[in-house]
């Protein structure tokens, strides 16, 4: 059942032509959202616009390479051009690259963080601009249970996510310092998810990547990109493994330093 709350609200989502991006968009499109859409596979985009046209939304393409300002910019301007304004900004493009830091190319690396973080301050940036001036939004950035507890083999990654947890905190914290009470930052923290993600990361490991169980159903990262349209919380763990260890995360790190 589709959320009426969400009914002609305008929606900007990055990295939409896959995965969570995909799901959400079409779940969106399902409750008469209206949409615009952004990611670099320009093919896959405009059939993806079709389908939420024919779910009886108003979609847009953007073709949009979020590591570059400019197309980001333009994103958000094609955003007010055709809407004239958007409600909600999600911040989902993001790539991986698996293995011993020192084996993967530092290219990859910068790479990596240009994509998964600076894309989101990007995002962000021009999102809270908009926000501001219309006193109202909802801001979305998903970051990893990586982005609380590290792991080897995922460096330039997990600093990435770390820094989307971090970026997102700061701007809770500027914005709670306003009386612009209806502007919200919300983080998203997936845990391992059941989906192709291991085959479109760089692999540098010398193996076959395996995820670490449990693998948890990527529809649930959807469902809570829809729900936070329409009801923001500062941040939500996906996946009921991390809702049982990142809260102890600190005191683990404390323990361990004892």
């Amino acid at each position: 059942m589709s959320d009426q709350s969400l009914n002609g609200k305008v929606i900007v989502i990055t990295g939409a032509s896959s995965g969570f991006g995909k799901g959400a968009a079409l779940e969106f499109a399902r409750a008469s959202a209206n949409l615009v859409l952004a990611a670099r596979r320009d093919e896959l985009l405009d059939e993806l616009v079709q389908q939420c046209k024919a779910e009886g939304s108003v979609a847009i393409a953007v073709p949009t390479d979020v590591s570059k300002q400019d197309d980001m910019q333009l994103l958000a301007q094609q955003a007010i051009d055709n809407f004239g304004h958007f409600d909600v900004w999600i911040n989902n493009a993001g790539v991986g690259a698996l293995g011993n830091f020192w084996d993967i190319p530092l290219e990859d690396h910068v790479h990596l963080i240009e994509i998964n973080l600076i894309g989101v301050i990007y995002g962000s940036y021009f999102a809270l601009r908009q926000f501001r001036q219309q006193r109202s939004g909802t801001l979305i950035n998903t970051a990893s249970g990586l982005g609380k507890i590290p792991a080897p083999y995922y460096s330039s990654y997990t600093a990435s996510k770390y820094g989307v947890v971090g970026l997102s905190a700061s701007l809770r914290q500027e914005v709670s310092e306003t009386d612009m009470k209806d502007i919200h930052i919300c983080t998203v923290l997936p845990m391992a998810m059941d989906t192709p993600w291991f085959d479109h990361a760089a692999n540098y490991s010398g193996h076959e990547p395996e995820p670490v169980p449990p693998l948890y159903d990527p529809q649930k990262v959807i469902d809570t990109y829809v729900r936070l349209a329409s009801q923001p919380e500062d941040e939500v763990i996906v996946g009921g493994a991390g809702k049982l260890c990142l809260p102890f995360t600190a005191f683990y790190r404390g323990w361990l330093k004892a």
